[in-house]
């Protein structure tokens, strides 16, 4: 793997809430595919999507992108996303990165959820299926609010899904989570609506007990969503990056060689180039030369 693809979106405009694709050889300097404009359009639910996430199938090599049914710009606005949005997730797939699927719908949500958002999925060997997680916004019975919390399932082909759980739920509303694995260990990275920060954690299982890990650099950075994690081609150095939504700059990365460690070194502007199109909250996989040439190619 010495390559990588980023899929995401770009914003409320039109056609802003689709698919769109960067390559990368070094996981740091981007280029837009497609001359910048959009790769997969969602014509099904509410034909827009948000938050794409890429996944490979360990056996098979098929790659699967899932992504938030979800479009602002229609104009309802977020608290009807929050409250009525779609307990669905739109799925691509394929074998070669170029020629994908017709889009389908998942109904993954529970029937309380106010909406399915930012999809994401890790490979759980034990179980060899996909552990699937999302936000939802439920309101239980004794609750005055519904509330943000995480919810998840399992497939092994992304059209049947195992009954939704109750994942993860904190005293404040809890969103946009990613989970990296290294050394044997989970380290999952969320963010909390409330505050608009992020948190780092560890478990030595995806389902176990995590724990918090004190990171002062993502203390320090308020507005900012969508992490994303990957590991470099140098095979040591993790680079995670956050969406500065509130400030409007895009995504920010920051690099560390020991996830444990809650230290991370956030790169200069110099040091990165994310392209020509801002990129609003997205997946990256790593990808071989041969998948690099072949989407550098079209």
């Amino acid at each position: 793997m010495a390559a990588y693809l980023f899929t995401h979106f770009i914003g409320e405009q039109k056609d802003g809430e689709q698919i769109y694709f960067a390559l990368s050889r070094d996981g740091l300097h981007w280029e837009d595919l497609n001359g910048g404009k959009p790769v997969l359009f969602s014509r099904t639910g509410t034909k827009g999507v948000r938050d794409p996430f890429l996944v490979r199938d360990p056996a098979t090599g098929r790659i699967y992108l899932i992504a938030t049914d979800l479009r602002i710009e229609a104009g309802e606005g977020w608290i009807h996303a929050q409250e009525h949005g779609s307990r669905s997730m739109i799925v691509w797939e394929s074998d070669d990165l170029v020629h994908w699927s017709e889009e389908r719908s998942c109904q993954v949500g529970i029937s309380q959820a106010g909406c399915v958002w930012a999809p994401e999925a890790v490979y759980d060997r034990e179980k060899e299926a996909f552990f699937v997680f999302f936000a939802s916004n439920v309101k239980t019975g004794y609750e005055m609010r519904p509330k943000q919390r995480i919810y998840a399932c399992y497939t092994k082909d992304f059209r049947e899904f195992t009954e939704t759980f109750l994942y993860m739920e904190r005293e404040n509303h809890v969103i946009d989570t990613t989970i990296l694995e290294s050394g044997g260990r989970y380290y999952r990275i969320s963010k909390d609506e409330t505050v608009k920060k992020l948190l780092l954690e560890v478990s030595d299982s995806l389902t176990g007990g995590f724990e918090r890990i004190p990171c002062a650099t993502f203390d320090a950075l308020a507005g900012v969503e969508g992490p994303e994690g990957y590991l470099l081609a140098d095979g040591k150095t993790w680079c995670v990056i956050a969406d500065q939504f509130q400030s409007g700059k895009g995504y920010l990365p920051m690099l560390t060689e020991d996830l444990s460690s809650g230290n991370f070194r956030i790169l200069s502007p110099g040091e990165y180039d994310l392209g020509r199109t801002k990129k609003r909250h997205g997946g990256i996989l790593r990808i071989t030369d041969e998948e690099y040439e072949r989407l550098a190619g079209r």
